[in-house]
């Protein structure tokens, strides 16, 4: 079985493969995975990885896979109005939301009971499948926070 250890920049050889995986197994550091091309393999991270859409993680004799955020069940929120979004980002990180905030646009893992608060603040609600790539918390040590929309 493949151990993936370490990220890595991608630059030294071809992926292997890709690792399709939906946002809450991108924050386990030790995982049994299936591999998109169907084999067995396992991540062994360092503890606080957060795996984004695009990275490369490597096994220690420089086997390279890179990895793909999955589409999920998300709930969208589309708002031109920056103090509109301002107020629905501070009510849902009151209720400690992992949320994905573009443009314009806010999203997290769905859930009825927050898209009805929404609802009733006056906003639409889109439940969708789309992948998720939250916000990292602030004491969050992976750098750099890209950004495919």
């Amino acid at each position: 079985m493949l151990r993936f250890t370490k990220k890595s920049t991608g630059d030294a050889q071809e992926p292997l493969t890709t690792l399709t995986l939906p946002w809450e197994s991108r924050t386990k550091s030790r995982l049994r995975v299936r591999l998109d091309n169907g084999n067995e393999a396992g991540l062994f991270l360092e503890r606080g990885i957060i795996l984004r859409d695009g990275d490369y993680l490597q096994t220690d004799d420089g086997i390279t896979l890179e990895i793909k955020a999955a589409p999920e069940t998300v709930s969208t929120v589309r708002c031109s109005d920056p103090l509109q979004m301002a107020r629905i980002c501070y009510h849902l990180g009151n209720r400690h939301v992992e949320l994905e905030i573009t443009e314009g646009r806010i999203r997290y893992p769905h859930d009825h009971v927050l898209d009805k608060m929404l609802i009733s603040m006056g906003h639409e609600v889109k439940v969708e499948q789309a992948p998720l790539e939250p916000e990292a918390g602030a004491y969050d040590s992976s750098h750099g926070h890209h950004h495919h929309d």
